[in-house]
């Protein structure tokens, strides 16, 4: 066995190099999405990519199969470990679960895990029922609208009351556009073969400091409006100043928890709001599946929809899981393989990049049939219990998955239900643009019409 190597690696084969020239290929890496697609089909599921010198970028391997899905995200993590878009992250925003390496990140997963088990998160999930009440409320008579907008303002209410107690539309513009001008910074440096040191303040780096401060300033504000007033109600705060390593019993830092808040806003939000407005979307082009989600809000009564409510939600469920596989929160996940290991079979030398292609995956013909295609059955009993775990992945998978991924999909599930239960959507584009900045968003803006029901 070759020191700092996964056993029985050595042998293995490189992945093969992909054909596609270096400019061709530096494009279709910045197309965090639909580059994936030409990425596979020119090089396979696993397939080692170079867009530039490797003393300039490191070379990296990108791993569309299911087997290799696994064998990045499923393994012990003393193989890999974060990459440069969390490097970038963890540079602009602060230390946050998201982000930090593995060592001192499990300690902070310790202290936070019980803060989102599903009995937890009903306590302070379900928020987003009554902002889309409010929504529809605004909208009784129908008319156009501009879903992405109008998820937006849903999700920053939903937000800001469950993770803060306070409501934030009156600044969700400014907060929304720091959160855009941030994620775009840090994403934007992490795909460059050529970047600006980190200690100059060039324009887009001052725009992305200001952007992040304002965000954290919000946090900081909040944390101590609750240390001032044990009565103020603020769940998520309240939940994070409450968290204690099991093993060690240590506490969250105020810093720690303001760096934990700002990255749940900043994903939490456009992955969110994304998922809400991708499935509306997709219903409105949809009308049959959009009237079975209907009916199904409706045998609940009119009264609000609760966390409880999610169980009896069967097919609104199926339904956003179908819009999670076809536009995912997050398009791919990032490692950096710190010994050589072994992956679908082939060698992945240590200081290699691992992307990991969940666009690619989702789509694959091979997993999916017909991938293009809505059809929310795939994710029937039937068919989800024949299925690999590893086949979908809007969340990603192992030890470092999502910790939030209970919380968005209970409020999506929620919103969804609301909405449809009281207005029928009918979408006036056929195509939903996204940008991949950091996270999947819209590209707004995305234009409907809504009918009372």
């Amino acid at each position: 066995m070759v020191a700092g190597t996964e056993p029985g690696v050595g042998h293995l084969p490189l992945a093969p190099k992909n054909p596609l020239p270096y400019r061709r290929l530096l494009t279709l890496v910045r197309a965090l999405d639909t580059g994936q697609l030409q990425v596979r089909a020119a090089g396979g599921p696993i397939t080692r990519v170079q867009v530039a010198p490797r003393w300039l970028f490191p070379p990296f391997v990108a791993v569309f199969s299911p087997r290799g899905v696994r064998d990045v995200l499923g393994r012990n993590d003393a193989f890999s470990e974060r990459c440069i878009v969390h490097e970038e992250v963890r540079d602009m925003a602060g230390d946050s679960l998201f982000v930090l390496p593995n060592e001192p990140w499990r300690p902070r997963k310790r202290a936070l895990q019980p803060v989102f088990t599903p009995q937890n998160v009903r306590r302070f999930g379900g928020h987003m029922s009554r902002a889309a009440e409010v929504f529809v409320d605004a909208w009784r008579d129908g008319g156009d609208v501009d879903l992405d907008l109008e998820c937006r303002r849903i999700t920053m209410q939903s937000l800001g009351r469950s993770v803060l107690g306070v409501d934030l539309n009156e600044s969700a513009d400014v907060i929304a556009e720091h959160m855009h001008v941030a994620s775009s910074y840090t994403a934007d440096r992490a795909l460059r073969p050529v970047r600006a040191p980190r200690w100059l303040p060039t324009p887009a780096r001052r725009r992305a400091a200001h952007a992040v401060a304002e965000m954290r300033q919000v946090a900081a504000d909040m944390l101590q409006a609750c240390r001032d007033d044990p009565d103020r109600d603020a769940p998520l705060v309240r939940a994070l100043m409450d968290a204690r390593d099991p093993e060690t019993g240590m506490a969250l830092s105020d810093d720690d928890i303001c760096n934990d808040l700002l990255i749940f806003m900043l994903a939490g939000h456009d992955t969110t709001a994304t998922a809400l407005t991708y499935a509306l979307w997709v219903l409105g082009h949809h009308p049959d599946v959009q009237d079975r989600v209907a009916a199904e809000a409706a045998a609940l009564g009119q009264r609000e929809l609760e966390p409880g409510d999610v169980p009896h939600l069967k097919y609104t469920t199926q339904v956003l899981l179908e819009a999670l596989r076809l536009c995912p929160p997050a398009a791919g996940v990032g490692r950096m393989a710190v010994r050589d290991i072994d992956v679908d079979g082939h060698r992945v030398q240590a200081g290699t990049l691992v992307a990991v292609g969940i666009y690619a995956l989702h789509r694959d013909p091979e997993i999916w049939p017909d991938p293009d295609r809505f059809d929310p059955d795939r994710f029937s009993p039937e068919q989800t219990g024949q299925r690999d775990r590893w086949h979908f992945l809007p969340f990603a998978g192992g030890a470092r998955s999502c910790i939030g991924e209970h919380f968005a999909r209970l409020e999506t599930t929620l919103a969804l239900a609301t909405i449809v239960r009281s207005m029928r959507v009918t979408s006036s584009d056929n195509d939903f643009p996204v940008d991949v900045p950091f996270t999947t968003v819209a590209h707004g803006p995305i234009p409907a019409h809504l009918t009372p029901r």
